[in-house]
């Protein structure tokens, strides 16, 4: 399976430039699986604790509109986080889009961080703490969205589930770069799945910087088998999904609780 990664720019204009490059990277490199950062089409609201509800229905019908548009990168199924009102609850849901059924919610985001630049919990409600795995055509994905990275006890619910990949859309600062990578590291080796993550890139609307950094890890050893970098925004790793079956038979997968 071909898997793409990619750090996309949070500004309007320049995510619609990085867009069209990311869709001749696709067709390049024929990818089958394409992960898009948190929330990426629509400005990063959590940025401030002035929560407006109208601003997250604006985002709602942005991130409708440019779902709208994920034909473009056809036939491979792309997956993210959106937010939703559903029963007059906000939520940040984690889904998977293909051509024959449109986009798929899965999981609803439930650990919310509340502070500087990322009050996620003043906007938006946490979901009901079930973490499915998402059956998409060709493989078995467990979403751990951004935050949800640190709660490991679910990296190793989707191994046991049979996940084959485990995504992270994330939108993260660049002050803390470095711990993230070591945190898909460790959700590989727990679960025995891959672990991919995007990330947003560039300014944020305070003057502050994504991190960018998305990445691709291996399911036994956690190696990295790729990151995207501001010169390389985009990656695609051509991999077997059956050594993600293998690894689940190889310690510490095997050890029961």
């Amino acid at each position: 399976m071909k898997m793409t990664v990619c750090e996309l720019p949070n500004e309007p204009d320049d995510f619609a430039r990085a867009w069209v490059r990311l869709v001749g990277h696709v067709e390049e490199n024929e990818s089958d699986l394409v992960l898009l950062p948190e929330m990426p089409f629509f400005r990063w609201l959590s940025q401030t604790n002035d929560v407006k509800p109208e601003e997250w229905e604006r985002a709602v019908r942005a991130h409708d509109e440019w779902n709208g548009k994920l034909g473009q990168l056809a036939p491979a199924i792309v997956l993210s986080s959106r937010p939703v009102v559903d029963n007059g609850k906000r939520h940040n849901v984690g889904y998977f889009w293909e051509p024959d059924t449109g986009p798929v919610d899965i999981h609803a985001k439930h650990y919310l961080p509340d502070e500087p630049g990322f009050w996620e919990a003043s906007w938006y409600q946490r979901g009901d703490g079930s973490f499915s795995i998402a059956q998409t055509s060709k493989a078995e994905v467990g979403f751990l969205i951004c935050t949800e990275l640190w709660f490991s006890s679910h990296a190793r619910d989707y191994g046991q589930q049979g996940a084959h990949i485990i995504v992270c859309p994330r939108a993260t600062p660049a002050t803390t770069e470095s711990k993230w990578l070591i945190g898909g590291q460790a959700a590989a080796v727990i679960s025995g799945a891959f672990c991919l993550s995007s990330n947003l890139a560039g300014t944020t609307p305070d003057g502050g910087d994504f991190a960018g950094v998305g990445w691709i890890i291996g399911p036994e050893e956690g190696e990295i088998l790729g990151q995207t970098s501001a010169e390389r925004p985009f990656l695609t790793v051509d991999v077997d999904l059956a050594e993600a079956d293998r690894a689940k038979k190889t310690y510490p997968r095997y050890v029961q609780d």
